[in-house]
């Protein structure tokens, strides 16, 4: 296991970009292998990044976890830049994302030249495997989680109230009042006794609120005068940027909310026909990675801004620009709120919702997606085994899940 998280307050600035090809490598692994989308990549980074390399504790990871669910963007890429950014400074945070969005990000280019279609059992059957291992991934992640930040009557309480509320009440508005809930009932019930030192993060605490500052004002500049220069312009490149930039910085909940938007702005411009779009978006399903990686396919295949490699990585780089200056500019602050015994009162509450909120993501949409038939649960149950108790690593077990699926599609049981 690495050196934990503490001792990066005796690092110097010198070991900095050794610690960015580290992240790099890590996250590339991820980018390679965390099939399931964004809940089940919780599973997977909460797997290497707390239980295998030791960088960062359960709490915290828990914070930025819920940082991640509050702000618009690609939660879960949110959270690798994040966890970059606390290991290796500006050129972490970059590494995190390059790594992770690298592998689908240029798949999805690739096929933007081609007409994607995922039909055929085969095809069908190996989706539903990486579906089956992804509810296995986050069900492992679920119970680690609770059994270190929903201890106790109140906080089991709230998971388990910030859950049902969920499951009963979807969207990200929900959500978000869910996780302001936590935080209020944390505030008023979990205050902790007198003298208990407050946790540190030196490696966020290295940037300046000047820097925090200017990326929310560039995240602010960006969103209002990128639509006003493309048209000012006639541009067809800004056009593009301006139109995934916006969806990165104003769609909460992930890369499935994010289909109608692109939807709307890109086929309804007649700049994508609705089958290209769809079987796309289809295909992106079955790779590892974000599902924001989306963009590069429609980028790199639409016909009105310069298309092709150009095309893709302007609509990559644009839908995900909006989270990184979002993290950068928000992380530092978060950090230096929950020092104080109000906030951090709050925050616990808050990671005790977060159990919650997971757990309602696993019900709808992991389980209600993934379970489709009686030997589905058994098969949940195998692939859960063998990560909590055998403890296969979850690259293996995905794979596993998909051949076993891709071969059994054909099955009445």
């Amino acid at each position: 296991m690495d050196e934990p998280a503490s001792q990066e307050v005796a690092d110097s600035s010198g070991a900095w970009p050794g610690k960015a090809l580290e992240v790099f490598r890590a996250f590339l692994v991820q980018g390679l292998t965390a099939f399931g989308g964004p809940v089940a990549h919780i599973g997977y980074f909460r797997r290497e990044f707390v239980e295998r390399r030791g960088w960062l504790s359960e709490a915290a990871f828990a914070d930025l976890l819920a940082l991640a669910q509050f702000l618009p963007g690609p939660a879960s890429s949110q959270l690798g830049m994040a966890i970059g950014l606390r290991r290796a400074g500006y050129a972490g945070l970059l590494a995190a994302w390059l790594g992770f969005t690298l592998p689908a990000g240029a798949a999805m280019i690739a096929l933007g030249y081609l007409t994607p279609r995922l039909d055929g059992v085969w095809g069908e059957g190996v989706l539903h495997g990486l579906q089956i291992a992804a509810a296995a991934v986050v069900l492992n992640a679920l119970v680690a989680m609770a059994r270190t930040l929903a201890v106790g009557p109140i906080r089991a309480g709230l998971a388990i109230g910030g859950g049902l509320g969920l499951i009963v009440a979807h969207g990200p508005v929900a959500q978000i009042l869910v996780l302001l809930a936590g935080a209020a009932f944390g505030a008023a019930f979990l205050r902790e006794p007198q003298g208990e030192s407050p946790p540190d993060d030196p490696a966020t605490h290295r940037v300046p609120l000047e820097v925090s500052a200017g990326a929310l004002a560039v995240f602010a500049l960006l969103l209002g005068l990128l639509p006003f220069l493309a048209a000012l312009l006639d541009s067809p490149s800004l056009g593009l940027a301006s139109v995934f930039y916006r969806a990165g910085a104003l769609v909460f909940g992930g890369g499935h909310v994010v289909l109608p938007l692109l939807q709307s702005e890109v086929v309804g411009r007649g700049w994508l026909n609705l089958d290209d779009f769809l079987g796309g978006y289809g295909a992106a399903q079955a790779l590892p990675g974000p599902l924001f990686s989306f963009a590069g396919f429609v980028g790199a295949a639409q016909e009105v801004a310069p298309g092709g490699w150009r095309g893709g990585l302007t609509a990559l780089t644009a839908i995900f620009l909006p989270g990184l200056l979002l993290i950068l500019g928000v992380l530092p602050l978060w950090d230096r709120l929950k020092g104080q015994p109000l906030a951090r009162a709050a925050m616990a509450g808050l990671n005790a919702v977060v159990v919650g909120v997971l757990a309602a993501a696993l019900w709808n949409p992991v389980l209600m997606t993934a379970i489709r038939k009686p030997s589905d649960w058994l098969l949940a149950a195998g692939a859960f085994v063998f990560l909590s108790v055998a403890k296969l690593p979850p690259w293996l077990v995905v794979l596993g899940s998909a051949a076993i699926f891709g071969l059994l599609a054909k099955s009445p049981i």
